[in-house]
């Protein structure tokens, strides 16, 4: 786990500020899109496959909250982990204002190359325990003979349960042609023999 995901997104809007980060982010061995702002970061993560992103807090037009709170609100399965960088002091007001935005870690300017290192670190771990979980989440244990589902509490139920449950959807019943040849048929066949 402790490969780096394919890309991270840059977010800054002081140009040498960027450039220093770019440069950190490319010598950590990752992929690297930069953003000049946080309207651009949010073009750029509606056409690019970012798992991570590392955003200054204070930007014109959509600063880093703003750009997290976007992607947290968004219907997506895959989690991106979001490291707000910034000026501000990390005061206890300011690490909740992020932490209600939904940002994952905060770093304070100027950025320390060992800390970035190790919060993308964090970062690897943790999305690799997402990637597994949802792995694990579409696994659905069925029954080879009765095509009943076990759920998490280890109760078995009809497969339209299940899903039901899960999606809400609602089934019709009916019969599909090889089932109406296979079983319909032989036992409508049956009951005119015992009847007749």
């Amino acid at each position: 786990m402790s490969i780096p995901p394919t890309k991270v997104l840059a977010v800054e809007d002081d140009v040498v500020a960027r450039r220093v980060l770019v440069q950190a982010l490319t010598k950590l061995g990752y992929d690297v899109v930069a953003a000049e702002n946080g309207e651009d970061a949010w073009a750029k993560l509606q056409v690019e496959p970012i798992r991570i992103v590392v955003s200054d807090w204070m930007m014109p037009e959509v600063d880093g909250l703003e750009l997290c709170r976007r992607i947290r609100e968004r219907a997506r399965e895959d989690y991106v982990y979001f490291v707000l960088l910034t000026g501000v002091d990390a005061t206890e007001a300011n690490q909740r204002e992020a932490a209600d935005a939904g940002v994952d870690d905060f770093l304070t300017k100027p950025l320390k190359y060992n800390d970035l290192w190790m919060r993308l670190r964090v970062a690897g771990r943790i999305l690799g325990f997402t990637r597994k979980l949802q792995q694990l989440e579409e696994l659905m244990p069925i029954c080879s003979y009765c095509k009943k589902i076990r759920d998490d509490k280890n109760y078995w139920q009809q497969i339209e349960g299940y899903i039901n449950e899960r999606t809400g959807s609602e089934f019709s019943h009916s019969v599909c042609p090889d089932c109406y040849q296979r079983v319909v048929i032989p036992e409508i066949e049956e009951l005119k023999k015992q009847s007749g």
